[in-house]
């Protein structure tokens, strides 16, 4: 009985830890959208932030700057200036429907290699493989 309870106690431990280790946000790691590129393209948008809380945003015609402002599952995401490519009307929609959501998010979570950021839209991103 006294076994089993502190094998029981020495598997929650383990389990607090891997759930602390899990509530770190993947700094220094592409967040790729989850999702298909547009038609005549293969390129999806990407979230990188840096340990500072400094972040490159590459969405579908534009790219730039940011910071991202994140304490425990909150987080706040401040987009800067955005440099932009010529691209197809649907496109330069995607972006501006893109940099709103993100605007909104006020938190995040992580399952496995699905981050996911919450706000008025839900974003789903998967960390880049490469």
């Amino acid at each position: 009985m006294l076994r089993a309870c502190v094998l029981a106690l020495l598997l929650a431990g383990g389990d607090a830890a891997s759930l602390h280790a899990q509530a770190q946000f993947p700094y220094d790691r592409d967040l790729v959208l989850d999702t298909r590129p547009m038609r005549g393209g293969k390129r999806v948008p990407v979230l990188s932030v840096e340990s500072n809380g400094h972040a490159q945003i590459d969405l579908w015609c534009k790219h730039g700057q940011g910071d991202a402002v994140i304490a425990g599952d909150t987080v706040t995401i401040l987009i800067g200036a955005m440099a932009e490519q010529s691209c197809t009307p649907e496109r330069a929609q995607a972006d501006e429907d893109l940099i709103a959501a993100l605007s909104q998010v006020t938190g995040w979570s992580q399952r496995g290699d699905t981050v996911t950021l919450v706000g008025a839209i839900s974003l789903r991103f998967r960390l880049a493989t490469n």
